[in-house]
This record gives structure tokens, sequence and C-alpha cells, in this order.
């Protein structure tokens, strides 16, 4: 079953944002506020992607144990829906997607290990940085085909107009390697 869920361990931060003058301050990583939302992950390494056009797709991404990575996903110039498939077989919501609009104004997103994750740009030059708790392993980097989910993803966006990479369009469907991957 595919289907469009709320995830408890999935976590939207809201970041308070000090304007004056001048423009404005946000504090966008602090160990102890993450704590308090009970997100107790050691941040190795920091990811930054830029897309220059609306409709970029990235995605379904993850690494396979023990290089699977929990993410942290901050927005910093343009918007994403960001989307998230639940791979961990012995979970309530497995198959089950969730579905999250950020931009540079409204937080992070914390993202634990045992989901697929991509995004889709909703504006031209997009900017998304997100930590990752494991160094990324080349021969552990997997994902799922968007074909797999797109059919089923309650989005309003001309799906014929994506941009993806070749890289991203030749992942393999869940069926061929659902049995490799153990969360």
């Amino acid at each position: 079953m595919i289907k469009k869920v709320e995830f408890s361990d999935i976590k939207k931060i809201n970041l308070n944002r000090f304007l004056d003058e001048r423009g404005f301050f946000v504090e966008t990583y602090n160990k102890r506020w993450l704590k308090e939302h009970q997100i107790n992950n050691d941040f190795v390494q920091d990811n930054l992607s830029l897309s220059l056009k609306r409709n970029t797709f990235r995605g379904f991404h993850f690494q396979l144990p023990p290089f699977a990575q929990s993410k942290l996903i901050k927005v910093l110039s343009g918007s994403i829906l960001d989307i998230f498939i639940d791979i961990r077989k012995n979970s309530k919501t497995y198959k089950f997607y969730g579905i999250c609009e950020l931009n540079s104004d409204n937080g992070l997103l914390y993202i634990p290990k045992g989901f697929a994750h991509g995004f889709i740009t909703l504006m031209d030059d997009t900017i998304v940085s997100y930590k990752v708790d494991n160094y990324y392993n080349k021969e552990s980097e997997t994902g799922i085909n968007f074909d797999d989910y797109f059919p089923y993803l309650d989005l309003d966006i001309i799906k014929k107009d994506i941009i993806i990479s070749d890289k991203d369009k030749d992942l393999p469907l869940w069926n061929e390697i659902s049995n490799k991957v153990n969360f």
C-alpha cells in the first residue's frame, strides 16, 4: 500500500528569525534545542545542492546500513516539497510517504534513518543544505526510482516537466531492491 501519512519521528522545527533594518538573524543549528526535540544525532557532514530550475527532482535516495544517514534539512533560498518514504520493514507505516513544504523562512526538517528521501523544487535557484549523521559511502548509496512513487503522490505538479538526472532515472524499482534493505 502506498499512502500519505503523518510520521511522529519526522520533525519539523521552526526557527526564530530576528529582523531589523539591516535584515535578519537566525540560528540554524543548536544541539541543545535539537535535544529538546528528541534529536540526539551526531551530525558529521554538511551537504549543499543548488537546483537552477523549478521542478527539479532529486531522490529518492538513501544509504544502506551500516552507512545509513539521518538528515537535518534547511532550505537557504527558494522552496521545495520534501518527500520521504518509510522503508523500515517493521514499521507500521512501511512504504507510506509524507510531504513537507520547506522554504528559507520556515525552519528545519529532520528525517531519521530508514527513510528514502527526495525533493522537488518549487522555484528556480533553490539552494538546500542538509546535515547527515554518517559519512557518505559510495558502495551503500542507492535509492528508489521516482516512477515507483510519483504516480501515487498527492502533488499538483506537472510530472512530465520534471527535471531529473540520468543517475536518478536509473535508480531501481522498490521490488528490485527491497530484499537488500534492512532497517
